[in-house]
């Protein structure tokens, strides 16, 4: 078995030359940890429809269907790795495809055509210390021990206190969230800042179904609510991560206006969300304009729910 201590020691000097030759063209730090994500398919703003509840004590209520998807996530890739050589490290465990969005970025996604390929990967992982790793090649580095993650279905969800109702007037929803962050992080962090958490959830991609960088937080009381929605913007620290993030409210598409309650609008639902605190509720064009042309709400900005989810189209050739 690959002894991890020599193989950091052989591949350091190997980084720090590639790192200082390409310093002009990736003027940034550089992190080649690899994290690599396993998700199971799921959707819905919370989880409790799809048979999945964790109380915060490791206990799972309810179960869900087998997966039919099997997405892994790919971080900190060295700089000098190409697609091809991507495959040429992965291909071992089964047919998968490559899908590297930014190719400037560090990290790609792969997509095992079966679930047994993903645990053959797991498999042949070493570990040290709690953590899981294999070794990646590139042109300039040689067998080099990268981090691998396994992304549990629990990771998506997580019920911090299930004894508190979830009330999507009372969600926010966290864009750019850091994709290796675990639902479970994100509840303890935003807890920690503003308290009173219930629930925590990661978006994932319809199709793919990898995490999209985004998620949900559901708060059992409306101060700590509008404590979130008014910072608009908060710093996620965990671990190696540290990245400001935007915070505003989970709008909803099928909320009547709260005004007329679809009476001046054919019982259609409301299209606008006023994030502004003396407001928080939803309204129809017409109650818009009436309550919003009043002193001192004619500067509200309406909040809409965006398009429904359109995964981006990738070529599927199993390699």
């Amino acid at each position: 078995m690959l002894k991890l201590s020599s193989a950091f020691i052989e591949t350091k000097s190997a980084e720090s030359e590639y790192s200082k030759r390409k310093e002009a063209t990736y003027p940034f730090e550089m992190t080649y940890h690899v994290y690599i994500v396993l998700h199971f398919c799921r959707s819905s703003l919370f989880p409790i429809d799809d048979g999945l509840l964790d109380d915060g004590h490791n206990d799972q209520v309810g179960v869900l269907n087998s997966p039919t998807c099997y997405s892994v996530f790919v971080g900190g890739l060295p700089p000098d790795i190409d697609e091809d050589e991507i495959t040429a490290s992965f291909r071992r465990f089964g047919p998968l495809v490559v899908d590297w969005p930014h190719k400037a970025e560090s990290y790609a996604f792969l997509l095992f055509q079966e679930e047994s390929s993903v645990q053959a990967l797991i498999d042949a992982c070493i570990e040290e210390d709690g953590k899981l790793y294999l070794c990646v090649s590139s042109p300039t580095i040689k067998d080099k021990p990268v981090q691998i993650r396994p992304w549990n279905l629990s990771d998506s969800d997580f019920v911090m206190d299930g004894s508190q109702p979830l009330d999507p007037r009372k969600t926010i929803f966290v864009g750019g969230v850091p994709r290796p962050l675990r639902a479970v992080e994100l509840a303890m962090i935003m807890d920690r800042l503003y308290g009173g958490v219930c629930y925590a959830g990661i978006d994932t991609d319809p199709e793919l179904k990898y995490p999209k960088g985004a998620g949900r937080v559901a708060f059992s009381n409306q101060q700590s609510y509008i404590a979130a929605i008014s910072a608009r913007f908060v710093q996620l620290q965990h671990g190696d991560i540290d990245k400001r993030v935007e915070v505003k409210p989970y709008v909803l598409d099928d909320q009547m206006c709260d005004e007329c309650q679809g009476a001046r609008c054919g019982g259609k639902f409301a299209p606008f969300f006023c994030a502004n605190v003396t407001c928080l509720q939803y309204y129809c064009e017409f109650c818009w304009a009436n309550i919003h042309s009043r002193a001192g709400r004619e500067f509200h900005k309406p909040l809409v729910k965006e398009g429904a989810d359109r995964p981006r189209q990738i070529h599927f050739r199993w390699n």
